[in-house]
């Protein structure tokens, strides 16, 4: 392939990507506006997507975020593309931030007590996929079953991670919606007309040349 990386990366590098992108925060943050400005699709299916990726950025679907934005976006006739780029909202800057105040605002949602520390939570997430993953090893071996981390992680952490999240997930959303909308329609509109200009341009541009070939063929026609 002419686009494959020489030497692939590894496990660590990758994972160290997704922690600090090469280029920076900065850099990734600016490439996906890039991206997102220059969609082939109407401001308010861009605006949709968005919306889509941003809400779910706020779930605790972790390793579901781009499916999920992908099936919000598409059910409300958004763009898909915008909303698989707008998870990036979710990364390992803003996910300690919003992990901690969704369980936070969950747990008074659901009227029980109990404050985490985004090292807890995400202790917690950890300790929960090491027992999914060792159920699901037990199908095909010996091993017994544990459930015992699962349903308290499901009390603690999950159910007031969703509880919470999800009205968080729909204001960010509609903050989301309602800035790239404008953003969208001003980029796109001053698009077109840079492109009816070099259109414009190119056309006038031609017309002088064939002005200037009748120009020069009657001249060369006078003197014969």
């Amino acid at each position: 392939m002419v686009f494959k990386r020489r030497i692939p990366r590894s496990w660590l590098q990758w994972l160290a990507d997704g922690i600090y992108p090469p280029g920076g925060w900065g850099r990734a943050a600016q490439y996906m506006n890039h991206r997102l400005r220059r969609l082939p699709d109407a401001p308010h299916r861009i605006a949709r997507g968005v919306f889509a990726g941003v809400l779910i950025s706020f779930t605790p679907f972790f390793g579901l975020h781009f499916l999920g934005a992908a099936m919000l976006a598409w059910v409300m006739r958004g763009n898909v593309l915008a909303g698989l780029i707008a998870t990036f909202v979710g990364n390992p800057i803003t996910f300690p931030f919003i992990g901690t105040v969704s369980v936070e605002l969950g747990n008074w949602m659901l009227g029980q007590g109990g404050e985490m520390s985004p090292l807890a939570i995400v202790a917690a997430f950890g300790r929960a996929g090491g027992e999914i993953w060792h159920n699901v090893g037990a199908i095909f071996t010996s091993e017994v079953t544990k459930w015992e981390n699962l349903r308290g992680f499901y009390h603690r952490v999950f159910l007031p991670y969703l509880v919470g999240g999800i009205p968080l997930g729909i204001g960010a959303g509609i903050a989301g919606y309602y800035l790239s909308l404008p953003f969208l329609s001003a980029y796109q509109k001053l698009r077109k007309k840079r492109l009816a200009d070099r259109l414009d341009k190119r056309i006038a541009q031609r017309a002088a040349a064939r002005a200037r070939a009748a120009l020069a063929a009657e001249g060369q026609g006078k003197k014969l």
